[in-house]
């Protein structure tokens, strides 16, 4: 029965990523019809088709590998400045060149008679940005939505500067990651808070003086503090009083990789209460645009992230629980997720936390100015403008549109690099996944 509901586990979180690249490319479907701009195709998936239904002058289907999608817009590319269709031209011997001319003819071909003013790249500029930047700000909005719901309807845990536990012995890092339920023993010595008398039920209003909202205040305040004396304000039976605690120094696992260990930290002793909490509408905003900063970080980073995939894949190395991470990994967590021993709401609070992160990386990865991504076009729009804008100032002729076909063979090579980094981390997913659990 459990690979049954792991194989559910991974449908659903397939069919999230499918609707997923769905919107994104209704992000470019939408706003290159509504600027006249021809549309062949619009597909989900690569491969061979499963299912299509063709509505006016567009094919609508899916394909049957949920790696992507894509719309087919005629006219991406202009013709070789100076071409005379009623002549035969002379093609160019030399590989770059004979490919760039190669993919024009492709592009051409799919223009009509009539179609003259519904090519993409005879579009303004302002509109090619648009059209290039709906995909991954489709998926950017989802991102925030998937969010909002998580944050603001769902609920979050939420750690609350009130103790619902007061160690009484003090045990190594190494012990606790071992052992993480040992019992005290009588060679153990009394925590910080079992020897300053604090009491579970206690809320902390105060650290040396300094008023206390979050829990966050409270540990940071006391892993810098080290081996020191410090003055707890707490509320206890709704009294306020002081207490002077003698923290002592103890190597803590790191906050953010409790993988990682920190030497001689702050120690108190104390467990925080937990609860599920719904968030406001700032919340969410502050808590979003830290998550957009820690992903643009990553991706600039990911040549190195990449390293490491590479080396968990042939070298055995312990695979990067926040790193790069494949379709096929994303399917496997979506199993794991569904066969974990929590309530429903809370499988169904990671499932949309887990799309709302794909989304995010998605969207930000696309918008990255190297073609063939999105962003790579996005980027040739907005030179087109200024080139334009510069020609009105100077009062030159128009220049004309800004031609990509020109860098076709780097988009060739950089579309090689992403091929070989998707077959890596599905390489990488298969042979040394990232596992939620042990």
């Amino acid at each position: 029965m459990d690979w049954l509901i792991f194989l559910a586990g991974i449908l659903i979180i397939l069919v999230g990523l499918m609707v997923s690249i769905g919107l994104h490319e209704i992000g470019h479907l939408v706003p290159a019809k509504l600027f006249g701009v021809k549309v062949t195709q619009y597909m989900v998936g690569f491969g061979p088709t499963m299912w299509s239904k063709r509505k006016g002058e567009t094919e609508y289907g899916v394909k049957w590998l949920p790696f992507g999608g894509y719309i087919r817009m005629i006219g991406m590319l202009p013709p070789r400045p100076g071409d005379d269709p009623n002549k035969v031209r002379q093609t160019s011997t030399g590989p770059f060149q004979g490919l760039i001319e190669q993919a024009r003819d492709l592009a051409q071909e799919e223009v009509r008679p009539g179609d003259e003013n519904r090519v993409f790249y005879r579009k303004k500029w302002w509109q090619k940005v648009i059209i290039m930047s709906g995909g991954p700000f489709m998926n950017i909005l989802l991102a925030f939505v998937l969010f909002g719901v998580v944050y603001m309807v769902m609920g979050v845990q939420t750690l609350k500067p009130v103790l619902a536990q007061v160690q009484q012995c003090v045990v190594s890092a190494e012990v606790q990651q071992k052992e993480p339920n040992r019992a005290c023993t009588a060679a153990d010595p009394k925590t910080p808070s079992a020897q300053a008398g604090l009491k579970p039920g206690d809320k902390v209003v105060s650290f040396n003086g300094t008023p206390i909202t979050r829990w966050e205040q409270v540990r940071d305040g006391i892993r810098a503090a080290g081996a020191s004396q410090v003055t707890l304000g707490i509320e206890r039976e709704g009294k306020l009083q002081d207490l002077k605690v003698a923290l002592i120094a103890q190597d803590m696992p790191n906050v953010e990789d409790p993988k990682k260990i920190d030497k001689g930290v702050g120690y108190l002793g104390v467990v925080p209460q937990v609860v599920i909490e719904q968030k406001d509408f700032p919340y969410l905003v502050t808590e979003f645009g830290e998550t957009v900063a820690h992903v643009g970080e990553s991706l600039i980073n990911l040549p190195q992230r990449m390293v490491g995939v590479w080396n968990a894949a042939f070298s055995g190395d312990e695979r990067d629980a926040n790193g790069p991470i494949g379709v096929v990994g994303i399917g496997r967590i979506g199993g794991e997720i569904a066969t974990m021993d929590i309530a429903v709401e809370n499988k169904l609070l990671v499932f949309v936390n887990l799309l709302a992160g794909f989304n995010l990386a998605v969207g930000l990865f696309n918008l990255i100015p190297l073609l063939p991504l999105d962003g790579g076009h996005i980027a040739g729009g907005l030179w087109e403008g200024l080139k334009r804008g510069f020609a009105r100032i100077a009062r030159r002729p128009e220049p004309a549109p800004v031609d990509v076909a020109k860098v076709l063979p780097l988009t060739y090579a950089l579309a090689f690099v992403f091929m070989f980094m998707a077959g890596l981390l599905v390489y990488a997913d298969l042979v040394n996944p990232v596992k939620l659990t042990g």
